[in-house]
Formats: structure tokens, C-alpha cells, sequence
């Protein structure tokens, strides 16, 4: 078995427990909300239109909108009652995945319930039931394999959609997937998704045995299908028992250089005797508001990012000031501790191919603006949306014939076989050199510096043996190192893992401290 799958599998049982935890408890919830409401409904044609139209109105919402949805509005509802509600993690994730199975489980029971034969109803009535009697012995055993059907359904869905929860910072097998998808791991991709297609399949197969069972009217095939359930969902959550004591979490976005980094610092924090976790693949605002509300204990940040996404400013100043400025208000306001700059930076830069730099005598963005009309702008999710993208508008007119969005790993690509003509890539990217991509100039500075940050929540700033395995980074790292760590993870031969790549840029770390030691 190749390493890459070693450590695809190494993570795979936390991440299994914790995607089963989510999966059976929204699951669990939405038959708590939708069964009381069907009965309801099932008697009322009016209660029944208005519950159907919005649960089918929430179906129309994509999962991964809805999660994200969740996020401010826990925010909010946060700062309203004055803390105590996080928005990052499970709970978010929960009620956006409780949401999205409301539908398949009361539409089915709406349907098994005012399906019964209206003849059994009666002769319930002629023998003196109550209603609660005709519900209990008669609808609900007539409408139990329809209300089956329905949760058979809602559980392969909800499952399916609890990949996504990695977006908001809760584990699940998606980890895998996103990462898998940020640094082109094949491999990582086909485990997340194969596991979590065998859970979907495994829970389907046992649902669907005691929908069998009810309809036959067979009790023991029945007890047998929810024993075997039960004793699959404790067995997969075990790892979620084990003692978690004093597990430093650890933040990264959705890029190669934060999975390497997170897991540079990792091993820090590991050799200082921390049990580490990691939480990759989050937004800016998602990772900083978990930072400051303490579900994570460290991550890497940019200058520019904090500057403009963050404290909502636009005004240029010196990178000194601005470090100064950011590492003030990110203690004062939040009681975030700046740790220090890391080395290097990585900043947006305007990437197009050689031969059409040439052609079009493009060096600066000014010479980007002016033929801007007759080009392709391909960007990654976010930078269309950032206040880093209307300053650079606001220096240079930019007016380009149509724009498109790439995860960051299709960016470079994309520009190579020429579906986009100029990206905004990252400026520690190996990729650019490798592919012969000339970096347009920015003389106007309209893009604001972008200097690593090591930022540390508020809970560990005072934790001196914390401090101390961490400061090292500070000032360590030079561009040229970190480009090459990226590069080993998005190249498309002989491609490494963050992991390989973290433990080859700490060494190079050694080296150089030993080095400076000597001298």
C-alpha cells in the first residue's frame, strides 16, 4: 500500500465517527420535527401546503449555500444573547443538514398517513377508537414502510451532504475530498468519497431491512435491522470516546501553503507533547471568527487579507504600519495574539503566458487594463468578491470580456490550455516559474502587502510551552523555501503530501538554525 494511502486511511476512522455523529443526529432531528408536523398535516390540507411548499423550498437551496447561510446568522444570533452559541462546526452544520432532510421524510409521511384506506378508517371509528387509538394501531403501522421509505432517503441524502460540512469547520469524511481537491491527491479524493458512498450504501441497505420487516409485519427482522444499525453507529463513533484532553486545533484555508504550514506547525506542537487536530479547508471569515471565538487555537493568516476582509480598510500605508495596526486590533477587539510574520509573502499576483505577454507588450496592469476587453480573467472563488479586487479596479480600468472562478488548483491549468487568459495566482506558487507564466507589475501598489502571520486564539496566547514551540517560525521562512514546499505538493509528477512537504521544509528550518548556530 503507497503512503499516500497509509495516510489517507490513517485519517479515515476519526473522520468516519465524526460524519456519522452528524449524519444520524440531523437525521434524528428532522424525524423528531417532521412526524408530529405530519400528523398534523396529515389532517390538515392547509397545514399540509404551507409545511411541503417551504421544505421543498429549502430542497432548492444547494447544501453547501445553506451551510454557509448558518454561519452569520449563528454570529448574530451570538452577539445577540451575548456568546455561548458557536457558529463554527457542528452546530451549523447540524441544522443546515436537518433542513435539507425535512423533505423526502414529511412528504412520505403525508402521503402514508392520508393514504390509509379510508374503509380501515371507519370500521377504527365503529369499534370506538379515540383518535390518538386509530393513529397508534391503525394509520401509522398502514404508513410506517411509505414513512421508511421517505427516511431511506433522507439518510442517503443527508449523508451525502455532510461532506460539505469541512466548509464550516466541521470533520467529516469531505475533509478528505477538499483536500484531495486542493492539492490534485487523487487518492485522498477517491478514499473521502468511497467511504462515504459505503456508509450511504451500508445505512440504506439496513433501513431498507426494516422497511422489508415493517411492511411483512416481521418484528424480529425488524429488531435485527435496528440492532445491526445501533451496533454500526456505536462501533463507527468510537473514536469519538477517546480522551481529548488539551488537543490543540489547528486552522487552515484552502490552498496548498495552509495545508503545508498547518502541518508544519503541527509538528511543532506535536514534539512539545500537544495532541494536534486539524481543521482545513475554511474561509477566511469562518477560520478568523473561529480563532477568536476559541474553536481554534492557531492558524497562518495574510496581512492583506486581515487588513481588508477583517478591519474593512482600504487606505495604503507602509507594511510596518500596517503589521503594527493589524497585530493592535486583532488583541484589543478580539484577543487575538500576533505571534509574529513568518518570513515571507504571499500576495496576489497577475499571472498571464509568456508568449501573449509578448505579443501584447504586457508588463504592469496598466498594459493588463488596456487590453483587458479581449481577455479571459480567471480567478479562485473568493478574489471577485474581495476588497483587494475593486482597489485594483479602482487603480486600473479593467474591463475584461468575461470572468470565471476556479478552485485553486484549476486556476494554473486553466491558464495553460487557454479557457482563461490572466489569473489572479498566489505569488508563493512554484507553478507560475514551472509553467513559464510572467507576473505582471503592480507600479500604482494597488494590491496591499501580504506577509504570513501566525496568529494565536486567545485561549493559548498565554500558554507559555505553547508560545514557545511556535516562535521559532517567526522570521524562518523565506519565499523561496515556501514556494518550493508548494511546489512539491502541486506538481503533477512526483507529488508529495502536505505532510512530506511540512516535514521537508522543518528540516530545511533545522538546517538553517543549526547553520546560524555555527556561525
Amino acid at each position: 500500500m503507497s503512503d499516500t494511502w497509509k495516510a489517507a486511511f490513517t485519517r479515515v476512522p476519526e473522520l468516519l465517527a465524526a460524519h456519522v455523529q452528524l449524519s444520524f443526529s440531523a437525521l434524528l432531528l428532522a424525524m423528531v420535527i417532521c412526524l408530529p408536523l405530519a400528523i398534523w398535516a396529515a389532517r390538515s390540507p392547509r397545514v399540509a401546503g404551507v409545511a411541503l411548499t417551504l421544505a421543498s423550498l429549502i430542497q432548492t437551496i444547494p447544501g453547501l449555500a445553506l451551510l454557509a447561510l448558518f454561519y452569520p446568522l449563528l454570529l448574530g444570533v451570538s452577539a445577540i444573547v451575548g456568546g455561548g452559541i458557536s457558529a463554527f462546526g457542528f452546530l451549523p452544520a447540524l441544522l443546515a443538514l436537518t433542513l435539507y432532510a425535512l423533505l423526502p421524510i414529511l412528504r412520505n409521511a403525508v402521503t402514508g398517513l392520508t393514504g390509509v384506506d379510508p374503509a380501515v378508517k371507519e370500521a377504527a371509528d365503529g369499534l370506538g377508537m379515540t383518535r390518538a387509538q386509530k393513529m397508534r394501531l391503525v394509520e401509522a403501522p398502514l404508513a410506517a414502510p411509505t414513512i421508511m421509505a421517505g427516511i431511506r432517503t433522507a439518510a442517503v441524502w443527508t449523508i451525502g451532504a455532510a461532506t460539505l460540512s469541512t466548509t464550516v469547520g466541521q470533520p467529516s469524511l469531505g475533509d478528505l475530498i477538499f483536500a484531495g481537491l486542493q492539492t490534485q491527491n487523487w487518492t485522498y479524493v477517491l478514499a473521502g468519497c468511497l467511504f462515504s458512498a459505503a456508509l450511504a450504501i451500508s445505512v440504506d441497505v439496513l433501513l431498507g431491512l426494516m422497511e422489508r420487516a415493517i411492511r411483512e409485519r416481521r418484528k424480529i427482522l425488524a429488531w435485527v435491522g435496528a440492532a445491526i444499525l445501533s451496533a454500526g453507529l456505536i462501533f463507527a463513533c468510537a473514536p469519538l470516546l477517546t480522551s481529548k484532553d488539551d488537543v490543540v486545533v489547528i486552522g487552515a484555508k484552502s490552498f496548498s501553503e495552509q495545508y503545508i504550514l498547518a502541518r508544519l506547525i503541527g509538528e511543532r506542537l506535536e514534539n512539545a507533547g500537544y495532541k494536534v487536530r486539524y481543521r482545513d479547508g475554511l474561509g477566511s471569515a469562518v477560520v478568523f471568527g473561529a480563532l477568536a471565538g476559541g474553536d481554534v487555537d492557531i492558524y497562518v493568516d495574510y496581512s492583506g487579507t486581515i487588513w481588508t476582509n477583517q478591519m474593512k480598510r482600504s487606505d495604503p500605508v507602509p507594511a510596518a504600519q500596517m503589521f503594527e495596526d493589524i497585530a493592535k486590533w486583532t488583541r484589543t477587539q478580539h484577543g487575538v495574539s500576533m505571534a509574529g510574520a513568518l518570513g515571507f509573502e504571499n500576495t496576489y499576483a497577475f499571472a498571464v503566458r509568456a508568449d501573449d505577454a509578448a505579443k501584447r507588450a504586457m508588463t504592469t496592469l496598466d498594459d493588463l487594463a488596456r487590453e483587458s476587453p479581449d481577455l479571459v480573467f480567471g480567478t479562485d472563488v473568493e478574489f471577485l468578491e474581495r476588497p483587494e479586487w475593486q482597489m485594483v479596479k479602482d487603480a486600473y480600468p479593467m474591463r475584461f470580456q468575461d470572468t470565471r472562478s476556479f478552485n485553486p488548483t484549476f486556476m494554473y491549468p486553466a491558464l495553460m490550455s487557454r479557457e482563461v487568459d490572466v489569473i489572479s495566482a498566489f505569488s508563493t506558487d512554484g507553478r507560475i516559474a514551472a509553467n513559464g507564466f510572467v507576473v505582471l507589475g503592480d507600479p500604482k501598489n494597488a494590491v496591499p502587502s501580504y506577509e504570513a502571520l501566525l496568529l494565536v486564539s486567545p485561549e493559548r496566547r498565554n500558554d507559555d510551552q505553547f508560545m514557545r514551540a511556535v516562535k521559532p517560525l517567526v522570521g524562518a521562512i523565506t519565499v523561496e523555501k515556501m514556494r518550493e514546499a508548494n511546489y512539491m505538493v502541486d506538481r503533477d509528477q512526483d507529488k508529495k503530501t502536505p505532510k512530506q512537504a511540512a516535514d521537508w521544509l522543518g528540516q530545511n528550518l533545522e538546517n538553517r538554525a543549526s547553520d546560524n548556530v555555527s556561525d
